[in-house]
């Protein structure tokens, strides 16, 4: 089987991390342990999820005329990433400041050049029967609707990640293929309470949100593993018991390793567990791009769950 491309229209970042015991309470000044400056933003966090599970990854996105632009880019070729459709833009490289405490993080993205991206970026993309596209919500919604009609059209299929939470036409859900989300983003787009404690609210919510019954929606629930929705059959995968180091692109590891699956043609069954796996691995480690386990790491993981 020819093994199809995954392609992503998505953010680039410089992540800021800060680490220290406890959040800040309101216009309180904690002291940290430490900063670190991170390859990040959701796209190119799912492009380098997807090949280093073994896809050949195309990025589309826009960073600045800056070092840290420089820096990403050098960053992300060497891990293998296609960057041949990311272009210079005026304004300054986007950058997320993460504060990393308490085995969780709070984090406020500054778009920057990823707000610059547009539908004309897309048009010289080569897009094949069969191609796996990604998108989230750290661009302009346009520029995915316009990727994701040009992908439907040439027979690819699309991952919407609506993430951040943020409102979204009906149009981009009903060309959406594939919805990955986490339950607090299913939450603001259903607007129902969503404990993941409970899977029948966590059932009741994704029919909610599900615009037609071929559409498949995938929940992450952290800890709690994977739950989707395709066709009438539930798929709950357990979550990994793990020392968490860094929660920081656990769901972009998830997304990039389930795309790599699909375009190696595996059923969503074996590509969920695949993808729960590599986010298990991503946690243990800090950082968010460069904490992306490669497939033979995955595939390690997956034989002690087997044996």
């Amino acid at each position: 089987m020819i093994k199809k491309k995954v392609i992503v229209a998505g953010s680039i970042n410089m992540d800021i991390v800060v680490t220290a015991e406890r959040h800040p309470k309101i216009g309180e000044t904690v002291v940290g342990s430490g900063v670190v400056f991170s390859p990040g933003g959701k796209g190119a966090n799912q492009a380098v999820a997807a090949v280093k599970s073994g896809a050949s990854t195309v990025l589309i996105g826009r960073v600045g005329s800056d070092a840290f632009g420089g820096e990403l880019l050098t960053f992300y070729a060497e891990q293998g990433v296609d960057l041949s459709h990311v272009k210079h833009s005026g304004s300054p490289t986007g950058t997320a400041l993460i504060v990393s405490a308490a085995r969780d993080n709070s984090i406020v993205v500054v778009a920057g050049a990823n707000a610059d991206l547009a539908p004309d970026d897309i048009d010289a993309v080569d897009i094949s029967p069969g191609d796996i596209l990604i998108s989230n919500f750290e661009i302009p919604q346009n520029v995915i609707e316009y990727f994701f009609v040009k992908g439907k059209e040439k027979g690819a299929t699309t991952i919407l990640n609506p993430a951040p939470a943020k409102s979204c036409s009906d149009l981009l859900l009903r060309i959406s293929d594939i919805l990955v989300l986490n339950e607090t983003e299913l939450s603001f787009l259903t607007d129902a309470t969503v404990d993941p404690a409970k899977p029948d609210g966590v059932l009741s919510a994704a029919r909610k949100l599900r615009t037609h019954p071929e559409q498949i929606v995938i929940v992450t629930l952290g800890e709690r593993g994977v739950f989707a929705l395709s066709g009438e059959e539930h798929i709950r995968i357990e979550g990994q018991k793990v020392d968490v180091t860094d929660t920081t692109g656990a769901g972009d590891c998830f997304i990039g390793a389930l795309a790599a699956q699909l375009a190696a043609g595996e059923s969503l069954h074996d590509a969920l567990i695949y993808a729960n796996v590599a986010a298990s691995l991503s946690v243990q480690r800090f950082g968010a791009a460069s904490a992306m386990p490669t497939r033979d790491e995955v595939e390690q993981g997956l034989n002690r769950i087997i044996h």
